[in-house]
């Protein structure tokens, strides 16, 4: 039986890889989070924490479990708090994913991490999964030197690049589309940027590659994000008029006036062609990706 260990369960893609894999009687699943508790406690799922920066805890748990396939959804992704938090970032993103390399190789586990758009400037996006990566801040220099750290550790690995990542989970900081409908239902007027572009992705579409990707033995780097280029105002507009608020409080303003401490990629955007032809999967776009979340919330209300 393959057995399969998540790093970063308790987050929002963490969550959904171990509702996709858990239910599935062919893998044998362990979920990890640094918490105490799991957010599926209610649930019959394996768990157990774990703090991926501490060495020591990481290759024990590996050579205990014995892994097929580590997938690691941990990282810290605040990109303002990693610029003014630099060591625990480093920590967190790098530290901890050389502490997974070492402990793979040791058993001969798959890895499958996930990156960001963050590791490019944003200039001539949208970007090919061999484009030249140019970070800006530090939160895409950490991400930048945990994909250089698993390269270069010669293991079994697909590194995958994500962005504007949203959909609904357990206790989980609220993504831009929550946010977005939060505040305009309590009629709050909230200010969104013009001058950024990213592919807003869904996080079922995310799962589900990396769960292909396990599945068919892929590696190398993959690029995974909705269909859809577009404006970060044009998405909370749209986001509006599906959920049927107010796009009138949606102020337009531009980058610069948020004078946000780490610098943003603004022209970003990737082109997605491997992943969905090696793959087999056809990315959402931005519509039905919101088309799924607005249905994934009336299930959570209903429930």
């Amino acid at each position: 039986m393959k057995r399969v260990l998540i790093c970063g369960s308790n987050g929002l893609l963490g969550q959904r890889l171990s509702m996709m894999l858990s239910a599935q009687t062919e893998f044998e699943v362990l979920n990890t989070s640094m918490e105490r508790s799991f957010v599926f406690d209610d649930r019959l799922y394996d768990y157990t924490q774990l703090d991926i920066t501490r060495r020591g805890d990481v290759r024990s748990l590996v050579s205990s479990f014995q892994p097929t396939v580590i997938m690691n959804a941990a990282a810290a992704t605040n990109v303002d708090w990693c610029e003014s938090h630099r060591d625990e970032a480093w920590k967190i993103n790098v530290t901890g994913v050389e502490n997974l390399v070492e402990a793979s190789r040791k058993v001969g586990a798959r890895l499958i991490h996930v990156s960001t758009d963050y590791v490019f400037d944003g200039r001539t996006g949208p970007y090919r999964e061999d484009a030249a990566p140019n970070p800006l801040g530090y939160y895409g220099k950490t991400k930048l030197a945990s994909e250089n750290a698993i390269r270069g550790a010669q293991i079994p690995h697909a590194i995958v690049r994500t962005m504007i990542l949203y959909g609904t989970g357990v206790n989980v900081k609220p993504s831009f589309p929550l946010w977005v409908i939060s505040s305009l239902r309590a009629g709050q007027r909230i200010r969104v940027v013009d001058d950024q572009y990213g592919n807003p992705t869904h996080v079922a579409d995310l799962a589900m590659a990396m769960v292909r990707i396990f599945e068919q033995n892929r590696e190398g780097t993959y690029h995974v994000s909705g269909r859809q280029l577009v404006q970060r105002h044009e998405f909370a507009v749209r986001i509006a008029e599906l959920f049927g608020l107010d796009a009138g409080l949606i102020d337009r303003i531009s980058t610069s006036d948020l004078q946000q401490p780490a610098p943003r990629p603004m022209q970003s955007g990737f082109i997605t062609l491997k992943a969905e032809t090696e793959l087999g999967m056809r990315f959402m776009d931005m519509d039905q990706g919101l088309r799924m979340l607005k249905r994934e919330l009336q299930l959570t209300q209903r429930n």
